[in-house]
């Protein structure tokens, strides 16, 4: 028998290899195949898991054309701000305009492996899930910087994991298709860091009153302690808490390499300068802003006013403005006190003292109080002797002399109210009463005050903080309304809609119609000459009766002082406001014509046809009768009072602007005569208090029926200005208390404010007027018998022919009169 030969292989040691290796391998294949299947199980599940919920997520694509709602600015002539309108305060900079070292601030406290990953970092995410699991709750995020600007512009704020793993998908595409450094820019303009601010620059301004560009470390440090809770680290209400998060940011810095010890150092020795926030509708002009506001949110709708970022120039100048809302201040405090001082808000008992000092004191914290500031006082100790008043503000004191106070007089309107002062502070205020007070200074009276007030709690008091010299304050019962434009353009250059717009946002300037009185009588005149009357025209003064037989109603108007001047020249007639003549006039050229013809002038308002309207019956605007008079300066140019010149969208678009459109609405001539009857007016009638001006002006005054109305309506060659004092709720204003007394003293004051320093300006006299000699009792041309004469202003053509005679000037006018009677 052959035997097999042996052909087996050399490497198979299998029948040679011990039982628990062979086991061994085994394992170890299988657990390599279960890994690998697990792997691909794994990669299947995330994959399903990224196709499950990227589903319905946005398209990242949507962020290359990033145009967040943003503030629309609002600027003066000279492009100062003076108010923002906003849903959500952003204003978006590019990275240029952000200093190096806030982006670090913000990297280092925020994701300090921002430059590292790719959108999403694992390290963080693993850190915060165990936690999380310790916590049994979700107590902290691994949210890169990248996440959060995911979050901020596709998911909602709820914490889950179902939206952690949104978050991340979107932060993975989103680093995917952005640098870094324009993740960046998204973040640091999107990102909430309290008080309403949106991103870095609205903060900045927020905080620190001044641009990003600006910053320094440690402000920096500040507003990059915010994204984790803005309300918490607020360095407004939170300074020490906020103190803290900028140190870690500081430290944070520090162990990312960004800076140094020393500068860490130096910046937490820093002092933080934080201002208060700026409310800029408040602060500045709120009237004007708040017409402008009403405009735009008319004429583009909401979203363009309150997201679009526009910006928006205005024609207002803040000096002007401020001295228009200094002029109204004092006028109307003026008026108030020559009505009487209506006591003090209360009276208190020692114990009512006490607090009340207490809960004045809490008010007055954080607020700078500085002199002219009006505070709330309780009054401790009246010395008649010494004709002074301690008073206690808070936890301050401040002495009341006598002097401060002498208008405080009771009201008594048979005895002539207005004349009588007080001799001694008793007769006005007692220990106990409750008043308001304007600081003026530091008392530098030598009154021994020691003992006065509680004892030992005033000595304590007394010795820590000096003591303040007040007077007497009393808020005015009365409203006013100025408006000023430039005459050549129609620019609105100020505008006070009323005394407090806190209190009351009603624009009394515009939305309030009021009887003009004799501010409307101009157009009347004006109208006149139109039909052939001229400055010398005369006309009767004498009483009328007029029977309305439709209403059966008879009216005698008379003049303001009750008496009857006989014949009288246009010109005086205007200049001493009689209402006889004036009536007469409208009388003969027509009711529907004057209306007519105010209408050219740009009033608006319905107007009655009656003879009433030469009184001024119907009313009228204040910005209706500022552009009405403008017409008389600009040489009968009717030009649109405008408060916007110029509105851009936020890619600088211009959407409009103001281009002095000027229509003529009256003849050149006419103007002129009329600015020349007003000068007279200002030179020698009721406007005469406007004299103190000191450069050629014209204007008219204007009183209603019961002193519910008082206005000045007057005009140089640059400027156009009205203004109105009245009551909200019609009431007499005070005996006398006339467009000449109540108005006019405001528009001089405004007027000089806004011309010191500037050139005198003359009217200019056009084309077709001519000048004349005449006699001032005849409006002829002056006789052997003239006694006085008048260079007067004519248009061609209507200058008197006839020489005055002694019979025309006497026995003629003395016959007319009479026939009248």
């Amino acid at each position: 028998m052959t035997d097999t030969p042996n052909h087996s292989d050399p490497n198979d040691t299998t029948e040679n290899t011990p039982a628990p290796v062979k086991k061994g391998r085994r394992l170890r294949r299988l657990f390599a195949r279960v890994v690998l299947l697990g792997f691909f199980v794994a990669l299947a599940g995330g994959i399903s898991v990224y196709l499950y919920f990227s589903a319905d997520l946005p398209k990242i694509t949507q962020l290359k054309d990033y145009r967040p709602p943003t503030v629309t600015v609002v600027t003066s002539d000279d492009g100062r701000k003076i108010g923002e309108f906003f849903r959500e305060r952003r204003i978006v900079i590019p990275l240029s305009d952000m200093p190096p070292q806030l982006l670090q601030a913000f990297v280092s406290a925020e994701d300090a492996r921002f430059y590292k990953h790719r959108g999403i970092d694992l390290f963080s995410i693993v850190r915060a899930f165990t936690k999380n699991l310790k916590a049994g709750a979700i107590v902290q995020g691994g949210s890169t910087i990248t996440q959060q600007v995911t979050k901020s512009f596709f998911l909602t704020p709820e914490r889950n994991y179902r939206r952690k793993i949104k978050e991340a998908i979107l932060a993975y595409r989103l680093d995917r298709s952005f640098s870094k450094n324009e993740v960046l820019y998204l973040y640091l303009n999107q990102i909430y860091l309290g008080h309403g601010a949106y991103g870095v620059e609205a903060a900045a301004e927020n905080y620190f009153g001044k641009p990003a560009k600006e910053l320094n470390l440690a402000e920096c440090a500040i507003l990059a302690g915010l994204p984790q809770a803005p309300s918490r680290y607020s360095p407004f209400r939170y300074k020490e808490r906020a103190k803290q998060r900028q140190i870690y940011v500081l430290n944070r810095m520090v162990e990312e390499g960004y800076i140094t010890n020393i500068e860490a150092t130096e910046a937490m020795a820093t002092p933080l300068d934080i201002k208060p926030r700026r409310n800029w509708y408040i602060e500045k002009v709120p009237c004007y802003t708040e017409y402008v506001r009403r405009y735009v949110e008319k004429k583009y709708g909401a979203d363009a006013l309150y997201e679009g970022g526009l910006k928006i120039q205005t024609a207002v100048n803040i000096e002007m403005q401020k001295i228009a809302r200094k002029a109204v201040t004092q006028g109307l405090e003026a008026l108030d006190r020559r009505q009487g001082y209506r006591g003090p808000l209360g009276h208190l008992s020692p114990a009512e003292a006490e607090q009340t000092a207490a809960d004045l004191a809490l008010d007055m914290e954080g607020k700078n109080i500085t002199e002219g500031t009006i505070l709330k006082g309780v009054v401790e100790k009246v010395d008649d002797k010494s004709g002074e008043v301690l008073v206690r503000c808070g936890n301050r004191r401040g002495v009341l002399p006598l002097s401060k106070m002498t208008w405080a007089r009771k009201p008594d309107i048979h005895k002539g109210y207005w004349e009588v002062r007080i001799k001694k502070p008793s007769e006005a205020l007692t220990q106990g009463d409750l008043i308001l007070v304007k600081i003026t200074g530091t008392y530098e009276g030598k009154g021994e005050w020691g003992a006065a007030g509680p004892g030992a709690d005033t000595q304590e008091l007394l010795s820590k903080s000096e003591l303040w010299s007040l007077a007497l304050h009393q808020d005015p019962a009365s409203e006013a309304a100025l408006l000023s434009i430039e005459a050549d353009t129609g620019y609105v250059k100020a505008m006070i809609g009323g005394r407090d717009f806190q209190n009351s946002q009603f624009n009394r300037a515009i939305q309030s119609r009021r009887q003009p009185g004799s501010a409307f009588k101009p157009i009347v005149y004006a109208a006149a000459i139109d039909k052939g009357y001229t400055p010398a025209t005369v006309i009767i003064d004498s009483p009328v009766v007029y029977l309305d037989e439709d209403r059966d109603f008879t009216w005698k108007p008379n003049n303001y002082e009750r008496t009857f001047h006989g014949a009288t020249l246009l010109r005086e007639a205007l200049t001493k406001s009689m209402n006889i003549i004036t009536i007469k006039i409208l009388k003969e050229i027509g009711v529907n014509y004057a209306i007519d013809y105010a209408n050219r002038l740009g009033i608006t308002s319905p107007i009655n046809k009656d003879l009433s309207i030469a009184l001024g019956s119907s009313g009228v605007s204040l910005l209706e009768l500022v552009r009405a008079y403008s017409v008389f300066t600009n040489l009968g140019y009717l030009v649109e009072p405008t408060f916007i010149t110029r509105i851009e969208d936020r890619d600088g678009n211009v959407l409009e602007e103001a281009i002095p459109i000027k229509n003529q609405a009256i003849e050149p001539s006419t103007a002129y005569l009329m600015t020349s009857l007003l000068k007279s007016v200002v030179e020698e009638g009721t406007g005469r208090r406007v004299r103190k001006l000191g450069r050629p002006a014209a204007g008219k005054t204007g009183t209603t029926n019961n002193l519910y109305d008082a206005w000045f309506m007057g005009y140089t060659p640059t400027y156009v200005t009205g203004v109105w004092v009245g009551n909200d709720k019609k009431a007499p204003l005070g005996k006398s208390e006339t467009g000449s007394r109540a108005a006019s003293p405001i528009w001089l004051n405004f007027m000089k404010g806004i011309l010191a320093n500037r050139p005198v300006k003359v009217f200019e006299v056009p084309e077709g007027v001519v000048f004349a000699k005449i006699d001032t009792e005849t409006g002829l041309l002056p006789g052997p018998d003239t006694k006085k004469t008048l260079f007067e202003c004519f248009k061609e053509g209507t200058v008197p022919t006839e020489q005055s005679q002694t019979l025309t000037r006497e026995a003629d006018r003395d016959e007319i009169f009479k026939e009248n009677l």
